[in-house]
């Protein structure tokens, strides 16, 4: 059913469990999983032009390998095939737009389950994924203990 599995990662350690949960839907399907870290660079352009651009982007970059690395780790450890890629841009757009020019067939992503006023303040990259993606977006509850 599933021959591409895209499990986007932001690095953080509560993302494990929904890194394992991707692995294992691709190792159950015989997919490969596609492991995708976005550096938020949206946010960054009201910086001045001397507040060291280029560092911020390259430090996010490095972020993004580490991040991206964990996946393929996990992948490695259940035999299943690993692409691994890092973009820049806004997170919700490059997701999508990741998972189209690859022809991925599912997401599988975190979500932090957030309501009210801390999702209208915070926004939520999963919600605007769930909205405009035209593949099944399958959100994992992370938490932080």
């Amino acid at each position: 059913m599933y021959e591409r599995v895209l499990v986007p990662t932001d690095g953080s350690e509560i993302m494990e469990g929904v890194i394992d949960h991707a692995v294992e839907l691709a190792a159950v399907h015989g997919a490969t999983i596609h492991a995708l870290y976005v550096a938020n660079t949206s946010s960054l352009g009201d910086l001045p032009a001397d507040a060291g651009w280029e560092n911020v982007t390259e430090a996010l970059r490095r972020e993004g390998k580490r991040a991206i690395a964990v996946v393929r780790d996990r992948a490695y450890e259940r035999d299943v095939p690993a692409e691994r890629a890092v973009r820049e841009g806004s997170p919700a757009t490059e997701i999508t737009r990741y998972a189209s020019e690859e022809n991925c067939d599912i997401v599988v992503m975190g979500t932090h389950g957030r309501s009210g006023v801390g999702r209208l303040l915070l926004g939520s990259v999963t919600e605007k994924v769930v909205r405009s993606a035209e593949i099944p977006v399958l959100t994992i509850r992370v938490t932080g203990e």
